[in-house]
C-alpha cells in the first residue's frame, strides 16, 4: 500500500541545492517495532534514514524517512517554495497512479528544536481517504531537513504518538 511513496523518497533527497561537505548525520530515537532499513548512500552532501511500520502480514502500512542536505554556503532556502514544489510532486505522483489528494496549507511547525514548515496530504480512491502523508521542512545554516512520514489512513492516525514522538526527540 504504501508502494506510491518510494518515488517521493526520491524527491526528497533532490529538493535542495546541495553543496560543501557532508557532516554529522542528524540523531533519530525511531519508535518500538519500527524496522530500519539499510539506504544506500546517494552522495556526500546527503544523509537519508528510513523506519517502516509493518502489519502482521508483514506489510508495509506506515514509513518515516529523514533527509539532511547540507546546503551550499550564503545560499538562501525558499523553503515554502521547495515544500510547495514538494507538495505537487506528491499530487501529480498519485494522480498519476489513479488516487486524488487534497493538501492543506504549508504552515509554521517544529521540527526538532527547529522552526519548521509543514503540509499534510489526503490521498483518496474513489472517494474513500486511502491514505495520509506529511512533509515538516526546516533549514538551519547550512543544513536542510525534511522529514516524510505517509502511511493508511488508520494506521497514520493510530500512529499519531509515535510521530510526535520522533519528531520532538530528533538530534539536528
Amino acid at each position: 500500500m504504501i508502494r506510491p511513496f518510494k518515488s517521493l523518497l526520491v524527491v526528497l533527497a533532490l529538493s535542495f541545492v546541495a553543496g560543501a561537505v557532508f557532516a554529522d548525520a542528524p540523531s533519530v530515537r525511531w519508535p518500538a517495532g519500527w524496522e530500519i532499513e539499510a539506504l544506500p548512500d546517494t552522495t556526500p552532501q546527503v544523509s537519508r534514514q528510513r523506519a517502516v511500520k509493518n502489519d502482521a502480514d508483514g506489510n508495509q502500512v506506515m514509513v518515516m524517512e529523514l533527509t539532511m542536505t547540507r546546503v551550499e554556503r550564503g545560499h538562501q532556502v525558499n523553503l515554502p517554495g521547495v515544500l510547495l514544489e514538494m507538495r505537487k510532486s506528491i499530487q501529480k505522483g498519485f494522480f498519476q497512479r489513479g488516487y486524488q489528494s487534497v493538501c492543506n496549507k504549508v504552515h509554521p511547525a517544529t521540527l526538532g528544536s527547529l522552526s519548521a514548515l509543514e503540509t499534510t496530504c489526503t490521498i483518496t480512491e474513489n472517494g474513500r481517504h486511502v491514505l495520509s502523508q506529511t512533509l515538516v521542512a526546516a533549514v538551519e545554516a547550512d543544513r536542510a531537513y525534511v522529514l516524510s512520514y505517509a502511511g493508511q489512513a488508520e494506521v497514520y492516525k493510530a500512529s499519531a504518538a509515535e510521530i510526535i514522538a520522533v519528531r520532538n526527540s530528533l538530534k539536528l
